[in-house]
């Protein structure tokens, strides 16, 4: 029997992406505009890159410059957005940084950095627009980008570590205070992805092949394989799905 699809669409939505100049983040931008999206991308660089992509499947892509390490930048996102699309729908909290040093060597304001743009500014970023939606009374989404390392240790990443830990903790707390004015607050944990942030592990010969031969599927994940976790989440056919996170990981944490 054919099924209804359209539940997975997101025509009419618009949705803010942050970090969607490069990897995860313009994977996500990319396939909620394919997904009919109006999509928001918000970050430091030039995301000229994303709107190609955007264009070339006939979106519509709006660009918000902001240093997402800087609170203060929170209202102007907050004013851009609403500037360009009357109302946002989805957030997705993909902005993060990663910074490798023995646990012995970490530095007070390199943990600040990390655990500021990882697990502060998605706080207060996902505050700024549930206020709205809790005033207009007409839900929203709210997907935070989780880890592999929500779920384990690491090595020599311990602000990180904390961080992605502290997102997925995150998660369930604001699902719990905001399910109830409709607004689903849910995770992704990749695994071990080909994005910027991996780019000196898949260059390591050594500690590559130990991570390979650790991923029932037998490769990196990529920004497509992305895709359909994060419109799905987006989409009413995850209105009933409340603080959870998503390991979209090739089997790891199955092994």
């Amino acid at each position: 029997m054919p099924q209804d699809l359209s539940m997975f669409s997101l025509e009419g939505k618009t949705a803010l992406v942050t970090g969607a100049n490069t990897g995860l983040g313009q994977g996500i931008c990319t396939a909620y505009a394919a997904a009919g999206a109006n999509v928001i991308g918000v970050a430091r660089r030039s995301c000229q890159e994303t709107a190609e992509k955007i264009s070339a499947v006939g979106g519509c892509f709006t660009e918000i410059i902001a240093d997402l390490s800087d609170m203060q930048a929170i209202p102007q996102i907050v004013e851009e957005a609403h500037r360009a699309h009357d109302r946002i729908d989805i957030l997705v909290n993909n902005a993060g940084i990663i910074k490798r040093c023995d646990a012995a060597k970490v530095t007070a304001e390199d943990w600040d950095a990390v655990t500021d743009l990882n697990e502060k500014m998605v706080f207060f970023l996902s505050q700024a627009f549930a206020k709205n939606w809790i005033q207009d009374n007409k839900g929203g989404k709210i997907i935070n980008i989780a880890s592999m390392l929500s779920y384990q240790g690491g090595i020599r990443v311990p602000a990180y570590t904390a961080s992605k830990s502290a997102v997925m903790g995150l998660t369930r707390a604001l699902a719990n205070e905001w399910a109830p004015h409709r607004i689903n607050v849910n995770a992704i944990a990749p695994g071990y992805m080909a994005t910027n942030n991996t780019r000196n592990l898949r260059s390591d010969a050594s500690r590559n092949d130990d991570i390979l031969s650790r991923i029932p599927a037998c490769r990196w994940g990529t920004p497509e394989d992305i895709a359909g976790a994060a419109i799905f989440l987006a989409s009413d056919a995850a209105s009933y799905v409340h603080g959870f996170t998503l390991a979209v990981d090739g089997g790891w944490l199955a092994r």
